[in-house]
């Protein structure tokens, strides 16, 4: 197997996708950051409420939430804010805010809707694993004309163990019948990543809060700096319908 490496920045290289020692099959994609622009909605949103209750939403405490279910982040606040802090109360006035950020449209992360369409119209199995709840994750993909394309919407409440966990990415790859080392696995955050590559996939991460450290590359099976980029990989792994 060739070991050609791509080159990500001055410091951080990865292995060449292409060189995934397994066929793929099928994609899973990460959600929020991902495919939909809504990770600084968040940031936003909680930086406002922390405002509001005399709290600060620093930078730090912010990234280590990312990629992690609300309902696992108690321990991180309790840390920072103190036993009192109504966990509860303040990931429903979140959710409440980011609902109402995206009444009118849900943003898109450049490349996401071209790059699901380009894979539905080449009848690709997809499944999306995410650490938001069932509710909002069907509404957020629907209003952004993604939901239509997806086989499977693997969200918090269909999983015992959220990112990094692997769970998230296991059960998608249950339900889409396949083995997870056939699935390529797109993330954007940390521990994101941490579960794909743990389901064993072809990991590529697309950074957008977080940039990949060392021990986060040495995961990934490539970084890519859009979902625009996987273009060059599209043929590769599957090829084009014949029209009839």
């Amino acid at each position: 197997m060739s070991h050609a490496v791509r080159e990500i920045d001055n410091t951080i290289n990865t292995p060449h996708l292409a060189d995934w020692p397994h066929p793929i099959k099928g994609v899973v994609f990460d959600m929020d950051g991902l495919l939909l622009d809504t990770e600084r909605l968040y940031k936003q949103a909680m930086t406002d409420i922390c405002t509001e209750w005399d709290l600060e939403m620093s930078d730090e405490i912010f990234i280590s939430l990312v990629g992690i279910p609300s309902n696992k982040s108690a321990e991180i606040y309790y840390r920072h804010y103190g036993d009192n802090f109504d966990v509860d109360a303040f990931n429903t006035l979140c959710f409440e805010r980011i609902t109402a950020m995206c009444e009118i449209a849900v943003p898109l992360k450049v490349g996401a809707l071209m790059l699901v369409e380009q894979l539905s119209a080449r009848n690709v199995p997809m499944a999306v694993a995410t650490s938001t709840g069932r509710d909002m994750a069907h509404n957020f993909l629907d209003r952004a004309g993604l939901k239509p394309h997806f086989d499977h919407i693997v969200t918090r409440h269909d999983v015992t163990h959220g990112k990094p966990n692997p769970e998230p990415f296991l059960t998608a790859a249950k339900r889409l019948e396949l083995a997870p080392e056939n699935c390529i696995a797109f993330e954007d955050s940390h521990n994101g990543v941490r579960a794909a590559h743990g389901a064993g996939m072809a990991t590529v991460m697309v950074p957008d809060i977080l940039q990949p450290i060392d021990e986060i590359a040495q995961r990934c099976a490539a970084i890519m700096p859009s979902l625009l980029h996987f273009k060059t990989e599209l043929d590769h792994f599957f090829a084009p319908v014949e029209a009839k």
